[in-house]
């Protein structure tokens, strides 16, 4: 049903906007589009939903049209100091809110907005708006912690964007107590003026019991934990293992030698490779578990695959996009059992060259299920016990190890950017309480089958855009001028230089520029800041290219357990082989793929935010056991109002500028730097510093520094 009201809108939308239509009174477009009397109402329902939407206005005569072009709709986000941001419905725009052209706009809400100065011919500066009307508060239910007073309380929210408390009279406290964790509903979203107002609905625990801090997190952002009731009767219908009858016009390949590598606590199991050497090259098999098999389109199962769009990882768990049924079980490619697999079996050259590939449903079975540590020690550390364990594979994975070095060295030449950032490996006890937090080191074996399933997706993504279906594809878009701008001047403040026009950059450049800041004191800084400048890659169904990895064509075909877009275009690619795309369906994927596409770039960045949250909540709590212990750590940002310092566990806290005691600091905003006025200290970015832990709110999760003096240590 929703569905066929999408669509009428589209239509309607087409109607006021083509250039034959003159705006009309209801009555007459109702005649005009020759609505039948049963379906006025719904009629009526649309025209109201697009005004709502700020799609088409309603003249002072009662005749509609569409919004005139000075005027756009978009999603408001507020900044502490006052001021806002709209992003642009449908287009890659963002557009600047003055503090008093705000009108009170909440977090998220849906605004209309008149475009006051258009700055679109100019790339460095963004075109500025004001909110004309609020079409729809967007947040209704947010979580916090309640601090309570005598006669009232309120709501400290846990998002940081969201930059005002919420008040809650006595009535309505539902009997919370100071420090407890809560889930308020706005009742009131308040103003410039005036504090927005709400009630508790739920009362999720104190901040201090365990589990309760991450449970909000997840409350937070809305992410669904739990399956409905249709979802998990409908796997019932879902077999165990691999029915006989399903194998039937499949390549069977269940006697090549396949192995999955993935981390030694990994579940889903969603890919495995097969590899041998030929005389003029290799032949790589990557094989991907067949989940479109078993979650048809349209089915509970698939509509909420959509609705969670990927599975999360979060510090202690995963909120997987299946249920375990498929995720750990049937659509998982576990050792010695019989699977179904969407095979991309690509014929590469000694110089990377993929010169020939076949896509195919196949039926496979693994050999060994492999650990990263135990690849990286038989190709890397030779280790004795573990290559007479694997004997019969220890020929494979030193020929993986030859293609990747030939597969990587070729995304190499021609510009691809490899930003290698350790992740946090953070551990708990049963409380969930922090044990330690240390960067989490990627070894050969993850650098393997990052080849691969690049090779992979690219293979894939060139395929299909080449026989013009419809698809949905992985794109990065190169960096805006204005930041490439402010990182040509920030790199030359340090001595770097890199090549870049006013209007492009090329990603050779990039990697240039990484190569050579590598092994500097600064180099973590400096990538950090290079990758802070480059765009967001999302999901779309024209194929525009991925700056990052220098390539024209790329997709997501290799984790259809944890990411909706790979499920998608599985389905795509086996409509394909049976001869079914036709007309009728390339219409449907048409319209439906760019719902697809927006929905998870949308899920994917929510994924995101929760899991940099729960990372950001567990180091301030791991830091609060550590308050007066000095650490070395890198100057990792400078702003205005203090020192970011990254400590080598990658734990980063704040000095506060008005704690820079020795000397009167000001921020050189061009310089990146902070200097002392008197005594002419300054601190610059990748600059070693020795900082103690002075503080940690673990509500905020802020973490405070405070500057060693040096010659107090020594003595």
């Amino acid at each position: 049903m929703e569905q066929i009201m999408n669509e009428r809108k589209e239509m309607l939308l087409e109607l006021f906007g083509s250039p034959l239509y003159k705006p009309m009174k209801l009555k007459e477009l109702a005649y005009f589009c020759q609505v039948r009397p049963e379906e006025r109402k719904v009629f009526e329902s649309l025209l109201e939903t697009l005004v709502a939407e700020g799609k088409i206005m309603v003249t002072a005569k009662g005749k509609y049209q569409l919004m005139p072009k000075e005027f756009i709709s978009g999603v408001y986000t507020g900044h502490p100091k006052g001021f806002g941001f709209v992003e642009a419905e449908g287009e890659e725009k963002e557009f600047f809110i003055s503090e008093n052209d705000t009108m009170g706009a909440f977090y998220r809400d849906l605004v209309l907005c008149k475009i006051t100065k258009d700055n679109s011919a100019n790339r460095d500066k963004k075109s500025e708006a004001q909110v004309v009307k609020i079409l729809k508060h967007q947040v209704t239910e947010l979580v916090g912690v309640y601090q309570q007073s005598k006669s009232f309380g309120f709501v400290i929210p846990d998002n940081k964007r969201i930059t005002k408390d919420i008040f809650v009279s006595k009535k309505n406290t539902l009997g919370a107590v100071d420090g407890q964790k809560v889930v308020v509903r706005i009742t009131d979203y308040g103003s410039n003026e005036k504090k927005p107002e709400g009630q508790i609905a739920e009362i999720l625990g104190h901040v201090n019991d365990p589990g309760v801090d991450i449970i909000s997190v997840v409350r937070g952002y809305e992410l669904p934990v739990e399956f409905p009731q249709t979802v998990m009767d409908s796997l019932a219908k879902i077999p165990d293992t691999v029915d006989s009858k399903d194998i039937a016009g499949r390549m069977d390949i269940r006697d090549w030698l396949t192995v999955t590598i993935d981390g030694e606590d990994a579940k889903d199991l969603d890919d495995a490779v097969t590899l041998s050497e030929t005389a003029d090259g290799y032949e790589l098999g990557v094989h991907i578990a067949d989940v479109s098999h078993y979650v048809e389109e349209n089915s509970p199962l698939d509509q909420e695959a959509l609705n969670r769009g990927t599975s999360v990882y979060l510090v202690d768990r995963v909120i997987p996009m299946l249920p375990h049924k498929l995720s750990n079980g049937i659509c998982s490619l576990n050792e010695g059992v019989d699977r179904l697999a969407l095979s991309c079996i690509m014929t590469i050259d000694r110089q990377g060259n993929v010169v020939g590939h076949k896509i195919c449903e196949t039926v496979i079975r693994v050999n060994h299920r492999m650990s990263y540590t135990d690849v990286n020690k038989i190709i890397t550390e030779r280790d004795a016990a573990c290559m007479e364990k694997y004997a019969d594979s220890v020929t494979l994975f030193e020929t993986m190890l030859r293609l990747s070095d030939i597969l990587r060295e070729k995304r190499t030449k021609r510009g691809s950017v490899d930003f290698d950032f350790p992740e946090s490996k953070i551990e708990l006890d049963e409380n969930g309480i922090p044990l330690s937090v240390a960067p989490y080191e990627r070894n050969r074996a993850h650098l393997i089958i990052e080849d691969f399933m690049l090779a992979a997706n690219e293979t894939v993504a060139e395929d299909y855009f080449w026989q013009e279906l419809p698809f949905v594809y992985r794109t990065h878009e190169a960096p805006d001028a204005e930041k490439i701008k402010a990182l040509l001047v920030m790199m030359e403040n340090y001595g770097y230089y890199f090549k870049a026009s006013k209007e492009h950059v090329h990603p050779k450049e990039i990697q240039k520029l990484l190569a050579r800041i590598a092994g500097s004191p600064e180099e973590a800084v400096l990538s950090r800041l290079t990758l802070r400048s480059m765009k967001q890659a999302k999901y779309t169904t024209v194929c525009t290219g991925h700056f990052g990895l220098a390539t024209n064509y790329y997709c997501h075909f290799t984790s259809p357990i944890r990411r909706y877009p790979d499920l998608q275009i599985h389905r795509i690619i086996k409509e394909n082989l049976h001869a079914k795309l036709d007309e009728k369906r390339i219409r449907h994927y048409d319209k439906l793929l760019i719902k697809v596409a927006d929905a998870n770039s949308k899920a994917e960045r929510r994924a995101s935010d929760a899991e940099r949250d729960v990372e950001k909540m567990k180091k301030a709590q791991y830091m609060a056991g550590h308050i007066g212990e000095v650490y070395e750590g890198v100057i990792s940002g400078v702003t205005g109002w203090g020192i970011y310092v990254e400590l080598p566990n990658t734990v980063e806290g704040l000095v506060h500028v008005t704690n820079l005691l020795d000397d009167y600091y000001y921020y050189d905003e061009e310089a990146y730097a902070m200097i002392g006025e008197r005594m002419g200290k300054t601190y610059t970015l990748g600059m070693k510093v020795k900082v103690y832990v002075e503080h940690v709110d673990k509500i905020r999760w802020q973490i405070d520094f405070l500057m060693c003096d040096e010659t107090e240590e020594d003595k």
